[in-house]
């Protein structure tokens, strides 16, 4: 019994830390219409992570994410989260939150298929992020419309609050 438990424990540490070393390209997930996001795909670009919804204060920042998309597409990938964790802001389906992005922001960047970004239920991507050694901002999301910056290599850079726009000198001077 000692050694099936102690080999839980090896294999656990072990687990753990092979996360600690992934990169975001290492990541697929659901899109928001069925097929897939992989995030190897974009190599060589920085990626902007944002978890959305469209009954949020924050909403509008759909139209700053889409101009911040078309100015620098060729270097940076956006992919929106859809998540319903706060305050039911998001209770659409994939359907629903796809022609709402489309018809009020024209929105092309990728959408992911809608998820969970806390909780129990967490997508596992989103705990990825919240647990990476982050100065900026570490720990949980707080509210709709957080932004996670990661290089050309996949690495989380920084984090930015719901506040902050994505046409901000800040998220701009980042890039």
């Amino acid at each position: 019994m000692k050694f099936i438990y102690l080999t839980f424990i090896i294999s656990l540490f072990f687990n753990l830390n092979a996360m600690a070393q992934l990169s975001i390209h290492e990541f697929k997930v659901e899109s928001i219409d069925g097929d897939k996001i992989k995030f190897s795909d974009y190599k060589g670009k920085k990626i902007l992570v944002v978890n959305t919804a469209s009954q949020c204060g924050f909403t509008k920042q759909y139209a700053q994410l889409q101009e911040l998309y078309d100015s620098l597409g060729e270097k940076l990938v956006i992919v929106g989260f859809p998540a319903n964790n706060f305050g039911s802001q998001e209770p659409g389906s994939n359907e629903e939150i796809g022609e709402f992005c489309q018809k009020n922001y024209g929105v092309t960047f990728p959408l992911a298929a809608k998820v969970s970004v806390k909780g129990d239920d967490q997508h596992e991507l989103f705990t990825w992020l919240c647990s990476r050694k982050n100065p900026d901002f570490g720990g949980k999301i707080r509210w709709n419309f957080e932004k996670f910056l990661l290089d050309e290599d996949g690495i989380l850079i920084h984090r930015y609050r719901s506040g902050v726009e994505p046409m901000s000198e800040e998220i701009i001077g980042a890039l």
